[in-house]
């Protein structure tokens, strides 16, 4: 592994991260529908492939377990996606991804990171809390859901004081 700006190796892991390519698109889809009660279309992942958004990709092996997708605006990281396979849920591949955001996000001088989370998602809640994340509001009726629409709750990472 003798890229360091493309692959991060996990020590004692087959796990790393590499940038997400078009082609990876396939898995990411299966993923994303086994993930989200409400998708996105793999229009939305293809129109992510830009200069101002970063897309990484967690592997273990050949095999890709998760994915992140973040929006660079100005001085400010928005992370829009961050989705795990089932299979692979609680062995810290999206606490891996999550680290590797923030760390590439500094890198890029960014000030902040923000995004949205499901209020039901304990899961997720958790894990951004644990990491350093802040809720800093609410999105009313954000999210899509099985019986109406649901809040959002808005949290931020500071990366610069």
């Amino acid at each position: 592994m003798s890229e360091p700006d493309t692959y991060r190796a996990v020590m004692g892991s087959d796990l790393f991260i590499r940038e997400l390519l078009p082609g990876d698109l396939p898995q990411v889809l299966e993923i994303e529908r086994q993930g989200y009660s409400h998708p996105w279309a793999e229009t939305v992942f293809r129109d992510c492939f830009r200069e101002n958004y970063r897309l990484w990709a967690a592997w273990r092996g050949d095999v890709l377990v998760g994915y992140a997708v973040v929006a660079y605006m100005f001085d400010e990281a928005h992370l829009l996606n961050l989705c795990i396979h089932p299979d692979s849920r609680g062995q810290g591949t999206a606490r891996l991804l999550l680290r590797h955001m923030l760390a590439e996000a500094s890198r890029e001088q960014m000030w902040q990171v923000i995004l949205e989370v499901r209020t039901s998602n304990a899961v997720a809640n958790g894990l951004y809390a644990s990491e350093g994340f802040e809720e800093i509001g609410r999105r009313p009726d954000y999210y899509p859901g099985a019986s109406g629409r649901e809040d959002a709750c808005v949290m931020v990472f500071r990366l610069r004081h």
